[in-house]
């Protein structure tokens, strides 16, 4: 497998992530696109916080697992409707996010583009044939690509902060 990818697309409505996630299947099929895991965030206008789905992993035993996901989104969306108290028990966790490629501008990032109105696709993939891929999303026209390439040795780190070893 080659080296795994974290993504996360931005799209300008509430369906688009969800509507994505369709796409990564066909990709998946056609073997365009190694899907290890995905996650969805959808956030109505008038909410104070997004809806956040885990979708199905295509490689069983790769995926990174809720606890992988609940922590980024909660760093990412919950952490600062907490407080200060709560986001201080969470710094060591966000620490060792730091460690793996994952560090506080790419939470920023993400907290400052996606927002109410909006969708996101969280994405660990691999394999991907990356003119195919670029094909097959241009009708969804996300309006934000975000993305943090990690080596195999910080997928390996972050595998082993989750226990999904």
């Amino acid at each position: 497998m080659a080296q795994p990818t974290l993504t996360v697309w931005k799209f300008d409505n509430t369906d688009g992530a969800q509507d994505a996630v369709r796409t990564l299947e066909d990709l998946t099929k056609k073997n365009l696109l190694t899907v290890i895991d995905v996650a969805t965030v959808s956030w109505e206008e008038g909410k104070k916080k997004p809806k956040t789905r885990q979708g199905t992993s295509t490689t069983g035993t790769g995926a990174l697992g809720g606890s992988f996901w609940g922590l980024l989104f909660g760093l990412i969306f919950f952490v600062p409707l907490l407080g200060a108290a709560v986001g201080a028990a969470t710094g060591a966790l966000a620490g060792s996010l730091s460690d793996v490629g994952i560090d506080d501008s790419f939470i920023d990032r993400v907290r400052d583009q996606v927002t109410p109105g909006t969708s996101a696709l969280f994405l660990m993939s691999s394999d991907a044939v990356l003119d195919r891929v670029k094909e097959e999303f241009a009708g969804h026209e996300p309006s934000e690509l975000i993305f943090t390439n990690l080596t195999g040795d910080q997928e390996e780190a972050l595998r082993n902060v989750f226990g999904d070893d």
